[in-house]
């Protein structure tokens, strides 16, 4: 009881944040006021874990004897940012009336990165612009310290993760489609870790937004008694503001982020991580995405499996993962629902490759609604290499009527329908025998969906002693040849026995499809015209040539 207390104490403390920030927002756009309220909490974070330490330092008893707390070294031995006395949160808040208040914020930003080296170009400098007031600057500044940090560093670090990873959602539901490009929701995020289970080795986000996956990886090794630091992290991102986000995001919550790159070329024409082999990828990718250079890499040693078309990066990113995973690793990652099935001929091609390597181990199909930047349908794909269990089969989990809306455009899933999907799979995965289940109350072919989630969820039902079984409607496990004789669509529908996905038809993935289709055959209309021109300018010299003659 005590434990839910706590955490009702911190959901209403970031909401009572985030409506005081909110209400000094006045008429800045939210795609920029992010950048200055999150900066604040960045450095409200790093100066309370600075002055924890400082204090010590000063009181100088114990293995702190002797110690001078302003000696930079004394802070990097123990992993906490220095804090410039001008960059201190007490600093700050005795200025807030300050008009200069805004030049103040950047001249630390700029000092506290001069002092990092890791922080370098990541932190905000936005607050002498004027496009926000000195006033409500100085009034962010006294809401933020209201936040309470009476305990030890580790407390700070949940306390401003929570707060942060809460503003990042908020900001994202109010910029819209802009906003599911930094973000993924977080249950979807919480759905691919679970099914995943990085518990250690090297986890890999070549897309990696503001750092969601890498925050879960670790909630997920700490909820299981996992050691962090068995677990390291390996990122890219091609959008500098956005990166700076992530960078900010793992270091509130102590990740190791010295494996998170920024280029502006991004992950198709500049890998950062060229020779990395990772245990665990996991990524949302763009969409869809019709503008990713294919054209200038289409002989890429990542194209194993055929090469991707020009006007969509689907394939290319899902041979990009599999480039990338060490000889057994796993890899689970978001995708537009049309790539399950698109005709589309290289695309089709990779697919039938890929499930005929047998590297496909499951698809989830996702209700509507998850995601804030689209409405597209989306599903999960996971990849497994060098399988050891389950070999020539792949599992299909139509997930489409689960989850529970929070307001007309959005739905997450939640922790119940998480459990229930991801233990599926994992029963699905391991070795069984006939003996490890009995059924008392009911036959096994005539489980319902209704039933296999109450046993899922009955904390009396021993997960270790259950067996998976097809489930009508919910799941099933086909082998490659039942794949093959569906011309090798992937659609969960088609094979847990429900109808054609028609009601998921999407016109707007409809028609980025259609016109990405159409721009490559306008490109081979050109191609073939510049041909027909060049032959026909070597029919007319041969006529020429007949006629001197």
């Amino acid at each position: 009881m005590r434990k839910k207390i706590n955490n009702n104490k911190t959901l209403s403390l970031e909401q009572k944040l985030w409506k005081a920030a909110d209400k000094l927002r006045k008429n800045i756009d939210a795609a920029e006021y992010k950048h200055v309220v999150l900066g604040l909490i960045f450095l409200r974070y790093i100066s309370d874990v600075f002055e924890h330490l400082y204090e010590k330092l000063k009181a100088g008893e114990g293995e702190y004897a002797g110690a001078d707390p302003e000696d930079i070294d004394e802070y990097r031995a123990e992993n906490v940012f220095f804090v410039p006395p001008k960059a201190r949160w007490n600093y700050l808040k005795s200025n807030a009336k300050n008009p200069e208040i805004g030049k103040l914020i950047d001249e630390a930003m700029e000092v506290i990165e001069k002092e990092n080296s890791s922080l370098k170009g990541v932190l905000p400098k936005v607050y002498a612009k004027g496009n926000i007031d000195s006033i409500s600057l100085g009034g962010l500044i006294d809401e933020f310290s209201n936040i309470a940090f009476d305990e030890a560093k580790k407390r700070s670090a949940d306390i401003f993760g929570h707060v942060f990873e809460y503003f990042l959602g908020e900001f994202a539901l109010q910029e819209g489609k802009k906003g599911g490009q930094f973000y993924t929701p977080r249950s979807v995020v919480e759905l691919l870790v679970e099914m995943l289970e990085p518990y250690r080795g090297r986890v890999f986000d070549p897309c990696c937004g503001s750092g969601g996956m890498f925050v879960q990886s670790e909630k997920f090794v700490k909820q299981h008694q996992g050691r962090v630091d068995d677990i390291s992290i390996f990122g890219q991102e091609s959008n500098q503001t956005t990166w700076r986000l992530c960078k900010m995001n793992l270091a509130i919550r102590q990740i190791d982020s010295t494996q998170v790159k920024w280029n502006p070329e991004g992950s198709f024409l500049n890998d950062a991580h060229k020779d990395l082999k990772a245990d665990f990828v996991i990524a949302n990718p763009p969409f869809n995405d019709s503008d990713w250079s294919g054209d200038l890499v289409r002989k890429d040693v990542r194209w194993k499996y055929g090469i991707p078309p020009e006007g969509n990066a689907n394939y290319a990113w899902i041979q990009h993962f599999i480039f990338h995973l060490a000889p057994y690793g796993k890899a689970g990652f978001v995708l537009a629902k049309g790539a399950l099935t698109t005709k589309q001929k290289a695309e089709y091609e990779i697919r039938k490759n890929l499930i005929e390597d047998d590297l496909i181990d499951c698809i989830v199909n996702l209700p509507p609604k998850l995601f804030l930047n689209t409405q597209i349908p989306a599903s999960l794909w996971f990849i497994r290499k060098n399988k050891k269990t389950r070999k020539g089969e792949i599992l299909f989990i139509d997930a489409r009527e689960m989850g529970k809306l929070i307001n007309r455009r959005n739905r997450i899933l939640t922790q119940e329908d998480i459990k229930v999907i991801a233990t599926t799979y994992h029963l699905w995965q391991k070795e069984f025998s006939d003996d490890d289940l009995l059924f008392k109350d009911f036959e096994k072919d005539n489980i319902n969906f209704k039933e296999w989630k109450d046993l899922l969820l009955n904390r009396q039902s021993k997960i270790e002693n259950l067996q998976y079984i097809d489930i009508k409607g919910f799941c099933k496990s086909a082998t490659i040849e039942q794949v093959r004789e569906l011309d090798y669509v992937l659609t969960p529908g088609r094979y847990v026995g429900l109808p054609n996905d028609e009601e998921d038809f999407d016109f707007e993935e409809r028609f980025s499809k259609l016109k990405a289709e159409f721009l490559e055959q306008l490109k081979e209309e050109e191609r073939l015209n510049k041909l027909i021109l060049k032959n026909l300018g070597k029919i007319e010299i041969d006529i020429e040539k007949e006629g001197v003659k």
